[in-house]
């Protein structure tokens, strides 16, 4: 871990802004960046994976630092992750032992597929030895939170009796659910802006196209995705839709206001987690946080705490995209490949934000609130959200023929095909296992461990 002590001190307002305003970068050096989790599961019988042991998840990230040199990082001795020095990306566990890809900045769909496909071969070479199996969906289907084994990262040890104290179901997201992120640059204050706004009020539409956690607990849910119902249940301090971003005068400024009135977590010292879970970080500013009385926070103290914000976007030195169910390899790159189309075109961008720009804020809450139960069936003023979403994914393709960016005479376009199949068949993702579940499967949920297996 790095010294966060070490870092400089926060000496003014103006160093909480710099910490976000330094991604902006002209457009030459914008890059797409692909994240997503993978749920792992052990086959015959279906059951989940622990940690340790020889084929355990502690196995599997020391065989895949064996064949691909990248290198560990720990906590408390134990190993939960890699990072690949050289392209800036890696691989790190989420609570319940998701194994996550932190894909490095990439200027096309096309790299973004290669670095995908190649992680899901180091996965399949390493783990099917180990008979550890990987699994794409927005929430374990058929495992309680206390079946899955919880990994050993300090951080987590915070957060668990935390959520418990915020919502109803802060433990489900943590040890349960998983999604595909995308992360996108930014030139300016400005253009974030518009960029964080356009996104914000999309995002239900693209919970809605990527919907794919229909059960849970063993059974149907009620929801096409249980994940994004989830979240709504899970700290509400830290969560949501960010109303502010609409208000005139938002920019890096009125965030940090907003990331300084969100609860802490911790503080990292000596490699050491310090429980602050409730803690204010203005008290911190001051030098009265309870726990470190008299220090100050460093710039590493704020990036930190502000990777422990879960809106449904998120500012850092760029946007993250986070508001779909995982799902499978096409999916992890239609996500990536909508965003580039919507965000990295200046005519896409400002056809979207005409599209949004005259929705109010109980337009775009009501809309967060009910995908999770009817996705694109959802109905908004005289239609359904598939009649936005076909006009959100016509805008993301004339961006992406507009980018030129070809691989064996295929534009990144073709990326797009999964969400096209979707709005084709009028059925989420969610809904065709609904069908399989009914009529395939007899009920045996047991089957989806095979047909969603990555």
């Amino acid at each position: 871990m790095s010294g966060e002590e070490d870092a400089p001190l926060i000496e003014s307002r103006a160093d909480l802004i710099e910490v976000m305003a330094s991604g902006g970068k002209p457009k030459a050096e914008w890059r797409i960046g692909t994240e997503h989790e993978k749920h792992v599961y052990r086959k015959a019988p279906v059951r989940p994976v622990p940690y340790a042991g020889d084929d355990g998840i502690h196995a599997l990230l020391a065989g895949i630092e064996k064949r691909t040199g990248w290198h560990p990082f720990f906590d408390r001795g134990n190993p939960i992750g890699l990072r690949n020095m050289g392209a800036v990306g890696g691989i790190s566990l989420e609570p319940g032992g998701q194994f996550e890809l932190s894909g490095a900045p990439q200027l096309t769909i096309h790299d973004a597929a290669a670095e995908l496909d190649s992680h899901l071969e180091d996965c399949r070479a390493v783990g099917g030895p180990l008979n550890i199996h990987f699994l794409g969906l927005g929430v374990t289907p058929i495992w309680s939170v206390g079946d899955i084994p919880a990994m050993p990262k300090s951080r987590y040890g915070i957060m668990t009796p935390y959520m418990n104290k915020v919502g109803t179901l802060g433990t489900s997201m943590m040890y349960r659910s998983a999604t595909v992120q995308a992360n996108l640059d930014f030139s300016d204050e400005a253009d974030m802006v518009k960029k964080l706004r356009v996104s914000v009020a999309l995002q239900p539409i693209v919970t809605a196209l990527f919907a794919n956690s229909p059960f849970v607990d063993g059974k149907l849910s009620g929801y096409l995705s249980f994940r994004s119902h989830i979240w709504l249940n899970t700290d509400r301090a830290r969560t949501g839709m960010l109303p502010f971003a609409f208000e005139d005068g938002f920019g890096f400024e009125r965030y940090a206001d907003y990331a300084l009135d969100v609860p802490m977590y911790f503080v990292i010292r000596n490699g050491e987690y310090i429980n602050t879970a409730g803690e204010s970080f203005r008290a911190f500013l001051d030098g009265k946080l309870p726990q470190l009385r008299g220090a100050r926070p460093t710039l590493k103290d704020w990036e930190n705490h502000l990777s422990t914000l879960f809106p449904e976007v998120r500012l850092k030195q760029f946007l993250e995209q986070r508001g779909a169910d995982m799902g499978d390899r096409d999916h992890v790159l239609a996500l990536s490949a909508l965003w580039a189309g919507l965000l990295y075109d200046s005519e896409a961008l400002d056809a979207a934000w005409d599209l949004v720009s005259d929705w109010t804020e109980f337009e775009r809450q009501t809309l967060r609130n009910e995908v999770p139960r009817t996705a694109i069936h959802t109905r908004f003023r005289s239609g359904t959200v598939a009649d936005i979403a076909r006009l959100v994914v016509d805008l993301a393709d004339d961006g992406l023929r507009r980018r030129k960016q070809l691989k064996g005479g295929d534009d990144e376009t073709i990326y797009l095909a999964p969400l096209k199949q979707t709005l084709d068949l009028g059925k989420t993702q969610a809904e065709r296992w609904i069908d399989r579940y009914n009529s395939a499967w007899a009920g045996d949920l047991v089957c989806i461990f095979d047909e969603a297996e990555m």
